[in-house]
């Protein structure tokens, strides 16, 4: 008997969807990457080397992503679930726009930036509503607070849970992302074979894998139109007029 159950999207966004929001990617050439070297900010050798300036940096990333507001792409989304499909967002982005805009599955493979962990025990996590991090504050364990976000060299915690989410789509979408970030570019491996899968991006012509369908547009652009097809048909496909 076949299964009875709402459409299951799968969303696998990166960088180019936050971007929209005015959040800076490390490829930028301005912003806050720019006058940082990753190797000084972004490492575990940089936090054993230097952690106040690398608490100094994510407190900067922070602010950034705080005054941030999510954008028609995150809107359209959430809006998507609010109809009644399911949909599961996995994204490599450390910023919560997609749960301010009213998204309820969402996974962060790289972690959360509005939240500390013990540096000694990643299970411990402490929500930062507001404010950074500072040397000398200490999780229960009595170790010094670092950034929730895996950084360059790090294993990605969720690697796992995010390819059993893509195994279970009924269509993949994915924004904004360059597909050149190992391991989360092998999500799509994990997706079922007759799942189709888009790729929504400026660059969707040059950067979709074969068998992926492009839509050469901005997320702000892209991913509403698709929406919108969706919610008028009541169901999960990819509209030729839209694609190429």
């Amino acid at each position: 008997m076949a299964k009875q159950r709402a459409p299951h999207l799968v969303v696998f966004t990166g960088a180019g969807i936050s971007a929209e929001s005015g959040i800076q990617t490390f490829r930028a050439s301005d912003g806050l990457w720019a006058d940082h070297a990753i190797e000084d900010v972004a490492t575990p050798e940089a936090w054993r080397r230097d952690p106040g300036r690398v608490l100094r940096f994510y407190d900067q990333r922070r602010d950034q992503v705080r005054r941030a507001r999510p954008n028609s792409a995150h809107q359209a989304l959430a809006s998507l679930e609010q109809q009644g499909f399911r949909v599961s967002i996995v994204t490599q982005n450390i910023d919560d726009l997609h749960e301010r805009a009213g998204s309820r599955q969402v996974l962060h493979l790289h972690g959360e930036i509005l939240k500390a962990r013990s540096s000694i025990d990643p299970r411990m996590h402490y929500p930062l509503p507001r404010g950074g991090i500072a040397l000398g504050d200490l999780c229960d364990k009595g170790s010094q607070l670092r950034p929730d976000v895996v950084w360059f060299g790090e294993a990605v915690p969720h690697f796992v849970e995010a390819c059993e989410i893509a195994a279970e789509a009924d269509l993949l979408l994915v924004v904004g992302t360059s597909l050149a970030v190992m391991p989360a570019a092998l999500l799509l491996d994990h997706a079922p074979l007759d799942a189709p899968c888009v790729l929504v991006d400026p660059d969707a012509q040059m950067l979709a894998p074969p068998g992926v369908a492009r839509l050469s547009q901005s997320a702000g652009q892209g991913v509403p139109a698709l929406v919108g097809h969706w919610q008028r048909e009541g169901r999960l496909w990819l509209p030729e007029t839209l694609l190429g």
